[in-house]
C-alpha cells in the first residue's frame, strides 16, 4: 500500500460522513491536527484486514469498494457485506474489549483508506460531546447488526440459518416479516438460491410454516425451535 497526503477534498468528505455529521465547524478546522493517521492507496484483490486480527485503528474508506467475508462454523468462506466509500468502518471493535475484527475486509475496487490510531479518537471522541454521540449511535447500530448476522451464520444448516432468520424478524408469536426477496436473502445467508428454495418448499410441505409475499407464518413452534 502506497501512502498518500489527505487532500482538502478528502477533508471534506470525512466532514461529511455520518459519524462527523452535525459536529462545530471549529472543532473540523482543527480536527486533522489532532488526529494520528495515515491515508493510503488501496489495490483490488489486497486484504487489508483478516479476520480475527486486533483493531488498533479507525477506518475511513475515502474511495472504493471492500468486500467483508468471515469463515463460518463450517470452514466456509461467506459474504457479510460490502463497504461502499465513503464510510467509517471499525467502530464497535475500536474500544471494546476484545477488540477484534470479526471478519476478513479484501479490496474489490482500487481505492483510498484513511487509518487514525485508537488513542488520537479517543483524544478528539472525549473533547466533543456531538462526535461522542455520533460514535455512539454507529457502534449500537453496527453491533446490532453485525451480532444479528453472525449468529445466523454461525449455523452450519440452511435450515437452520433459514429459521434464526425468521425468529430476528418475528412481528408476533406466529408471524414474521422477511425485509429480503429470496436472492437478497439467499447471499444474507450465504447459501445459493436455489438451495434456499429447496429448503424452504421442504419446510412448506412439512407443515412447519406458510409463506404468503413477504410473511411467514410459524405453523408449528414447537417443531420450528427445534432446527437452532
Amino acid at each position: 500500500m502506497e501512502n498518500i497526503q489527505l487532500t482538502d477534498q478528502q477533508k471534506n468528505i470525512i466532514n461529511k460522513i455520518p459519524l462527523f455529521r452535525g459536529v462545530s465547524e471549529e472543532f473540523k478546522k482543527s480536527m486533522f491536527d489532532k488526529l494520528e493517521y495515515t491515508v493510503t492507496r488501496i489495490k483490488k484483490g489486497e486484504i487489508i484486514i483478516h479476520q480475527n486480527s486486533v483493531c488498533n485503528h479507525l477506518h475511513i474508506l475515502l474511495e472504493g469498494n471492500l468486500e467483508v467475508n468471515i469463515i463460518d462454523a463450517s470452514a466456509n468462506n461467506v459474504k457479510v457485506e460490502n463497504i461502499v466509500a465513503p464510510r467509517s468502518f471499525g467502530t464497535p471493535h475500536l474500544f471494546d474489549g476484545n477488540n477484534i475484527f470479526p471478519a476478513t475486509f479484501t479490496v474489490v475496487e482500487d481505492g483510498i483508506l484513511m487509518k487514525a490510531t485508537r488513542e488520537s479518537i479517543f483524544r478528539i471522541i472525549s473533547s466533543e460531546p456531538e462526535l461522542l454521540k455520533n460514535f455512539l449511535r454507529l457502534t449500537g447500530n453496527c453491533n446490532a447488526c453485525t451480532v444479528k448476522r453472525l449468529k445466523i451464520l454461525s449455523h452450519k444448516s440452511i435450515r437452520s440459518r433459514f429459521v434464526r432468520y425468521v425468529l430476528d424478524h418475528k412481528q408476533s408469536e406466529s408471524l414474521s416479516v422477511m425485509e429480503h426477496n429470496q436472492t437478497q436473502l439467499a447471499e444474507y445467508l450465504g447459501v445459493t438460491r436455489p438451495a434456499l428454495a429447496n429448503e424452504i418448499k421442504k419446510m412448506t410441505d412439512e407443515g412447519l410454516i406458510s409463506i404468503e409475499g413477504k410473511n411467514v407464518e410459524i405453523l408449528s413452534y414447537s417443531s420450528f425451535l427445534q432446527y437452532i
